[in-house]
């Protein structure tokens, strides 16, 4: 008979298997506690360096690495590209055959991972770099390595255990190589003043990409926003209401500033045989809240939430110049 999937849950060997993440999970924790350690003193320097050194590039970042170390070093550079900072990958595999034409001398600089400094495969990519003037940032555990020394700036990584139980299987170091990488790519995002604008035109698409929409990309403006005048009966503000489908009507004064808004739920609290004979000033709810057109759609959706409303209006100063609505962000993939 099948083990059931309870009583397998429970069982010691489950129990070892939880034990062994764990493990994993506080050695790699541990590492990083002393990445973080070595910023604050032997690494200090040479991480401004390399910061410095790839801000005054006009070029691009190229990185590189083989084994573990080159996924990691895809990973980087696709970061330090979706912040800000040109960057791509180069297999070091590669660069010996031909792949060395994608670096610009004088402009690029490159940024090389090796746990321990002496793989074989950067030796041409480290030979290009010396002889054509291309700044060299080595990431390495290992100083005094080949890569280390011949590097201008060398961002040596903490002593650390690997994970794995024979110390052998890339786990830690390359968990270091990745975080010292994010903590690269983070330092120049916020040093050039990066900002979610910024971010968002580099990621246009998917779930980002909604993330990163304005409010005057999804609002509706013109003849399709709910209005209406002081003064105005109700009778014909509900019909303007109704006809605009947004469960709610903006009311603005002889300058054509907004000064009010009558939703569904003031139709609900105002309900009386003589409803429709009131003016809109009788029922609306003075001085709504707005947001401007320049402000991000998750933004909108905060306040729409924070405040239990469906409806926004979008204004400049007090004049109305669209309406957001909740379903909007929804077929926007932001809600």
């Amino acid at each position: 008979m099948a083990t059931s999937p309870a009583r397998d849950a429970s069982s010691p060997a489950r129990d070892d298997l939880v034990a062994s993440a764990v493990r994993t999970l506080n050695i790699e924790a541990e590492a990083v506690q002393a990445l973080s350690l070595a910023l604050r003193d032997g690494l200090r320097a040479p991480f401004i360096a390399a910061a410095d050194m790839i801000r005054a590039a006009s070029g691009r970042v190229i990185v590189t690495g083989m084994g573990k170390s080159g996924h990691i070093a895809r990973k980087i550079a696709a970061t330090l590209a979706s912040t800000g900072t040109p960057a791509f990958y180069v297999h070091a595999g590669d660069a010996g055959h031909g792949d060395l034409g994608m670096i610009i001398p004088g402009s690029d600089v490159v940024l090389a991972l090796s746990w321990s400094g002496e793989t074989s495969e950067l030796k041409s990519l480290i030979d290009y770099s010396r002889r054509h003037r291309v700044g060299l940032i080595a990431m390495t555990a290992q100083a005094n390595s080949t890569l280390g020394k011949a590097a201008d700036i060398a961002l040596v990584l903490p002593d650390a255990r690997e994970a794995c139980p024979h110390n052998l299987a890339p786990t830690t170091s390359s968990l270091m190589q990745l975080a010292l990488g994010d903590a690269l790519a983070i330092a120049l995002l916020e040093g050039r003043g990066f900002t979610a604008s910024d971010f968002g035109l580099l990621h246009p698409a998917g779930r980002l990409g909604a993330m990163l929409k304005f409010v005057r990309d999804i609002m509706h403006a013109g003849e399709a926003m709910p209005l209406a005048k002081a003064g105005t009966l109700m009778s014909t503000a509900v019909v303007e209401m109704s006809s605009k489908g947004f469960g709610c009507i903006g009311i603005t004064d002889p300058h054509g500033m907004l000064i009010g808004i009558i939703t569904d739920g003031d139709l609900r609290r105002h309900m009386r045989p003589d409803l429709l004979e009131a003016t809109v000033d009788d029922v609306m709810t003075a001085s709504p809240k707005v947001v401007r057109s320049d402000q991000l759609a998750t933004e909108a959706l905060e306040i729409l939430n924070s405040r239990k409303i469906t409806a926004l209006f979008v204004a400049e100063g007090r004049k109305p110049i669209g309406i957001l609505h909740m379903h909007d962000l929804l077929r926007a993939g932001i809600a």
